[in-house]
């Protein structure tokens, strides 16, 4: 088990309700180019505590931000769902706070946590059978 304060990184501070991993994913990979720098082998030395450092970081963002909406809407029922619902390391500080907040917290049981990959395999699975193709020509829309 690694030590989810062994590492730390920066924080995005993105205004308002929005978040954003980008910084993050930057300051780890920086931290891992420096540290290898000195030590090739330090992700093999370090492999768990790198990933429980990252994963409490982004549990914290999650969190902050989560607590923040809370605050600014009055919700009182949080819930999540799809494949990060699976991590018990966000269930805990959701179940944690929510004891703190007065939340009432909905999580599904592990089974059907999963990530969307199935769904989108077996989606495609039946569009080919039915024979429904999209040509060459599609190009992706960005939403944001």
């Amino acid at each position: 088990v690694g030590d989810p304060l062994a590492f730390t990184y920066s924080r995005p501070r993105i205004p308002g309700l929005n978040y954003s991993f980008s910084g993050l994913k930057t300051s780890f990979l920086y931290s891992l180019r420096d540290h290898l720098k000195e030590d090739p082998e330090f992700i093999s030395k370090n492999l768990n505590s790198l990933c429980a450092s990252l994963q409490f970081t982004i549990v914290d963002i999650l969190m902050n931000k989560l607590r923040r909406a809370a605050e600014q809407t009055g919700i009182r029922e949080i819930g999540i769902a799809g494949g990060v619902a699976a991590n018990s390391a966000l269930k805990g500080a959701l179940e944690t706070e929510a004891s703190k907040q007065g939340w009432t917290v909905h999580i599904p049981t592990l089974a059907y946590t999963m990530d969307n990959a199935a769904m989108i395999g077996i989606t495609g699975h039946y569009k080919y059978l039915r024979g429904e193709f999209t040509g060459q020509d599609v190009a992706p829309v960005a939403r944001m």
